[in-house]
């Protein structure tokens, strides 16, 4: 796997925190050793966190959605499918396990999913939470990339939807 590096200014995704910006690198003793980390800051202005620059992978940092990205995101909120479990714990872990990845892609593919079975049969309170918190990872996100407010976004992601996959 590559290694990312940051530099300040960078727009990035800390799940499950979301949309955050590289403030810069600060060095921290820890253990008696000096270790570098990005230090994260969000939108509220009140939290921040430290990523290790050596394994930023390791706790799921990763660069931000681009605006080229959006059409794909869009075509898996669309038409994405994911293979989810009849058996409702063993879909609580998978579901979980997708939303904690943070991976856009992935979240877009199980909103997909959980909107086609709510079509079609509804969806229990677990799953109907975690549609919820799937679209409103996914909205955070691209509101953050194209500025725009959540009610645009929610209709821009409803608009997915009412267009029929081909």
């Amino acid at each position: 796997m590559k290694k990312e590096q940051y530099n300040p200014g960078d727009r990035v995704v800390l799940p499950p925190y979301g949309v955050g910006v590289v403030h810069g690198i600060h060095t921290k003793k820890v253990a008696g050793d000096d270790h570098d980390y990005y230090q994260v800051e969000f939108p509220n202005g009140t939290s921040k966190a430290f990523v290790p620059v050596n394994a930023p992978q390791s706790v799921g940092l990763r660069p931000a959605l681009s605006e080229s990205e959006l059409p794909e995101i869009m075509g898996r909120l669309k038409s994405g499918k994911v293979s989810l479990p009849r058996q409702w714990a063993a879909r609580h872990r998978k579901v979980t396990e997708i939303l904690a990845s943070g991976d856009p892609y992935r979240i877009a593919n199980l909103a997909a999913e959980l909107r086609r079975w709510d079509d079609e049969r509804g969806l229990p309170d677990l799953d109907r939470q975690a549609y919820a918190r799937s679209i409103k990872l996914l909205g955070d996100e691209i509101s953050e990339v194209l500025q725009a407010d959540q009610k645009e976004i929610r209709t821009m992601l409803e608009g997915a939807w009412d267009s029929k996959a081909n």
